[in-house]
């Protein structure tokens, strides 16, 4: 038996752990296991009678290869956002399919977020074995409450939104932190309720400016630091934002109008005088070494891929429900859109969380 592993889409903490558990689970069994370098794109750039092209994007993943991986972030697969269906020159799933063959791959696992895994599911529609498991720090895979990363990005947010406490009490200001979640504001609703944050934007709710600014205002006056602190989803909306060529500059920053966070910053200071700090927290969420909890997740995920591998139950994606391990068939996501439960764990008349009344449910809320 040979398998082939991949990693798609961004990079997350979790992944190598993964990558360690499928390798050394595959190999407990005689199997052999190659990895494939820059997600799907690496297979596009093979040519299977090139040996060359082959050695740039494939690696045998032995016991050395895997060695202490699990300690550090990122994937050693390296990754790209490639979706063989979607390229110039047209849908190229028979060139993936070829690549697979001649090189002799008897089942493929996947780690990716939504894009990758999309096109695991179709792989497997054309009748190829495919394990896929879900990573992404924004948690919003619909079909599983878990997904690889989400936990060490939101320890990540929570450390640096703690941190900036002591900055905006120095100047006497309204932070305003991003966290990545174009499409789910899980991130910004977990990582604000545990910092404890005066007020949470996410995603799922637009922001009325005529009622969270003064609220920031009251926050920041009602503490004797004479600062207050936001939290919100890089896809958020606000209605009324201004943000044009040649505006001012906000305080102590610099203008990036592409971005939510500067632009409420830039209300908040047009309209409330008050002074602002932003910080776009991005890819320091998803840098660095996994956590614990992601250490765990990955290490179960790779297990538990081989496993079904070796029962011959592919076409399914690996998931957590209610606290635990399972499978669910690899074409589940397509049939939904993960996002907050807004009426049971937010308010929306005072951005915040309510996430007190948790008697009877999973440790991630859903």
């Amino acid at each position: 038996m040979r398998i082939g592993v991949l990693t798609g889409g961004g990079d997350v903490p979790g992944l190598n752990p993964c990558i360690r558990s499928i390798t050394l689970s595959g190999l407990d069994r005689g199997w052999e296991v190659v990895g494939f370098r820059r997600g799907w794109q690496g297979f596009l750039e093979i040519d299977p009678a090139d040996q060359e092209s082959i050695a740039a994007h494939r690696i045998l993943l032995d016991r050395e290869a895997v060695r202490g991986i699990d300690r550090i972030g990122g994937t050693i697969l390296h990754t790209s956002r490639t979706d063989p269906r979607t390229v110039p020159g047209g849908d190229r799933t028979g060139h993936v399919l070829k690549v697979l063959d001649a090189l002799g791959v008897d089942a493929l696992v996947t780690l990716g977020g939504d894009g990758t895994l999309r096109f695991s599911a179709h792989l497997s529609a054309q009748g190829f074995p495919v394990i896929s498991i879900p990573k992404t720090m924004d948690n919003d895979v619909f079909g599983t409450d878990y997904c690889i990363g989400f936990s060490t990005a939101i320890t990540r947010s929570v450390d640096a939104i703690n941190a900036l406490r002591t900055t905006a009490e120095s100047h006497e200001r309204i932070a305003v932190v991003e966290l990545f979640g174009r499409r789910s504001g899980e991130t910004a609703l977990l990582a604000g309720f545990l910092a404890q944050v005066d007020r949470t934007v996410i995603a799922e709710v637009p922001v009325d400016p005529d009622i969270l600014l003064p609220l920031l205002v009251e926050d920041r006056l009602s503490r004797p630091g004479r600062y207050a602190m936001c939290v919100i989803s890089e896809g958020a909306s606000l209605a009324g934002a201004t943000g044009g060529p040649g505006e001012r500059q906000l305080s102590a920053t610099r203008r990036n109008e592409q971005a939510v966070s500067r632009r409420l910053a830039l209300m908040i200071e047009e309209r409330t005088k008050q002074g602002t700090i932003v910080q776009q927290l991005a890819y320091l969420m998803r840098s660095g070494d996994p956590d614990a909890l992601d250490r765990m997740v990955g290490f179960a995920f790779g297990g538990l891929a081989v496993r079904k591998i070796e029962a011959g139950e592919t076409g399914r994606m690996l998931a957590l429900k209610d606290g635990n391990y399972a499978s669910v068939p690899i074409d589940t996501l397509l049939g939904g859109t993960k996002s907050v439960d807004v009426e049971m764990l937010y308010d929306r008349e005072r951005y915040r969380p309510k996430l007190t009344h948790v008697e009877g449910m999973p440790m991630f809320l859903y």
